[in-house]
């Protein structure tokens, strides 16, 4: 955290993540377009950004893009929010929707696990119940697999989809249809990536939820900052979170 505070207390960093809040996905060309600045010192306070884990970068090609990534945003409200007042809950709730505008987000995350217990907490219903809000996943977890996603308090599934690659224990790509509400069931299939990288004592968790049409409602993809944060506080403490929106079926 204290890397995410000394990113956020520059007001020129600051000025980035609200660039990406207006347009994600952006170029290094495309902020420098933006800023009154060099190149060279964009590209170093995207560096400080994305060290800090507020920025999440995938490469398209020979060109990298920047995601704005609000899994810090989250745990810093897990950590400090919440203990003090409900009333912040609101707000952030607001924060979280206008952070949620585009056709792909990109949620990264730090974990002290190995990537072998990283994937078993992916993939194991049991396991998975504890941080997504009570659904669980049941899969053979094969390529060209079916996969369907439950929650005892649901009459039907929630989400259903195909494993279209399942590479134990790094990455797993999904494609995801919807069934927790008409909105969600209308938005049709998206695709979920999951991929997992060994950094030192730790794992680099970088999931790509990607194919949303423009008008996606955020209950279909604004759950992950949730449910990663769980995912960690799980993995790395064995007690789960108790955050507003724990009663919710699904990534919403």
């Amino acid at each position: 955290m204290e890397q995410v505070f000394r990113a956020l207390g520059d007001p020129t960093r600051r000025a980035l993540l609200d660039a990406l809040l207006q347009e994600d996905g952006q170029t290094l060309s495309s902020l420098v377009s933006r800023h009154s600045m060099t190149r060279p010192a964009v590209a170093k306070h995207l560096a400080i950004l994305e060290e800090a884990g507020l920025v999440a970068v995938a490469r398209r090609g020979r060109e990298k893009h920047h995601f704005l990534n609000v899994v810090p945003i989250r745990e810093i409200h897990d950590r400090w929010v919440t203990k003090y007042t409900e009333t912040w809950a609101s707000g952030l709730a607001e924060l979280k929707r206008d952070l949620e505008r585009t056709m792909e987000k990109v949620f990264e995350i730090y974990i002290r696990t190995t990537p072998e217990r990283l994937w078993e907490a992916i993939t194991d219903p049991q396991i998975r119940a504890k941080y997504h809000f009570g659904a669980s996943v049941h899969s053979e977890w094969t390529p060209g697999s079916a996969f369907t996603m439950v929650h005892p308090g649901s009459e039907g599934p929630l989400a259903e989809g195909e494993n279209i690659v399942v590479e134990p224990p790094t990455r797993l790509v999904q494609s995801m249809r919807t069934l927790w509400s008409e909105a969600a069931e209308e938005q049709g299939t998206t695709r979920v990536t999951w991929e997992i990288e060994p950094v030192g004592d730790s794992c680099r968790l970088t999931v790509t939820h990607d194919q949303l049409r423009g008008d996606a409602p955020p209950e279909l993809y604004g759950g992950w900052p949730m449910i990663l944060s769980g995912l960690k506080t799980w993995l790395e403490t064995g007690e789960t979170l108790t955050t507003p929106g724990s009663q919710m079926y699904g990534p919403s």
